[in-house]
């Protein structure tokens, strides 16, 4: 795999991985008041997929990422 494969490979796994989070966090959502006592874990779980998959956007954005 070239860099630039193996960057967008990355970023489509983490995309992926952020995307089922959010998911995730609004199915609990929607369940209130079911399942209130998992929000901080769902959220900080969802906080920290977006805080990678942005960070590596703006790691690889002059590496054609």
């Amino acid at each position: 795999m070239s860099d630039n494969e193996d960057i967008k490979a990355k970023l489509k796994k983490l995309n992926a991985q952020a995307t089922a989070l959010k998911m995730d966090l609004h199915d609990l959502a929607e369940d209130l008041p079911t399942g209130w006592e998992r929000i901080r874990e769902v959220a900080e779980k969802t906080y920290q997929a977006y805080r990678e998959l942005d960070e590596f956007r703006k790691e690889t954005a002059g590496a054609g990422g």
